[in-house]
């Protein structure tokens, strides 16, 4: 049996009880807000963009997400690629021109069962992206890699 000082016990409790009283950085703090905190989901169900709450929140590619609902986060927890917009916080018509511009979550458009989200209203943004609508998203995948790296 070995024997402890108090100086050794006192230490040891130090060293095993200073990792629980300090807290720890929450990580949703560090994770950029996905479409300004709008909810992915609700563009599905709901038919309009609108804005989530951070009581019901999800982390999901280094974003975090807002929803509406604890139902919305777990269809998004469920399928996030189906519910996720497909270039991020970018406007799809922009990369389909090799620009990056910051996505408006008001202005959308799902097609194929997918979300895209644009810089601007019509008639640029959604109406110009469905005018060739698979040549645009054939050239916004193409582009993908000049996003920043966080939106990948």
């Amino acid at each position: 049996m070995h024997n402890l000082s108090r100086r050794t016990a006192l230490r040891l409790g130090l060293l095993v009880a200073l990792p629980l009283a300090v807290p720890f950085p929450s990580l949703a703090t560090d994770m950029p807000l996905a479409i300004q905190g709008y909810d992915p989901v609700a563009y599905f169900t709901d038919g309009k963009p609108t804005r989530g709450t951070p009581d019901f929140e999800y982390q999901w590619d280094e974003h975090t997400y807002q929803f509406t609902s604890a139902q919305h986060r777990e269809l998004f927890k469920a399928d996030p690629v189906r519910y996720a917009p497909q270039f991020g916080n970018y406007c799809a018509m922009a990369l389909a021109l090799g620009n990056i511009v910051k996505a408006d979550p008001e202005n959308w458009l799902i097609s194929d069962n997918k979300l895209y989200v644009f810089g601007s209203p019509a008639p640029k943004g959604p109406e110009l992206f469905r005018k060739d609508l698979a040549g645009n998203i054939a050239k916004a995948n193409q582009n993908r890699s000049i996003l920043p790296k966080e939106s990948n």
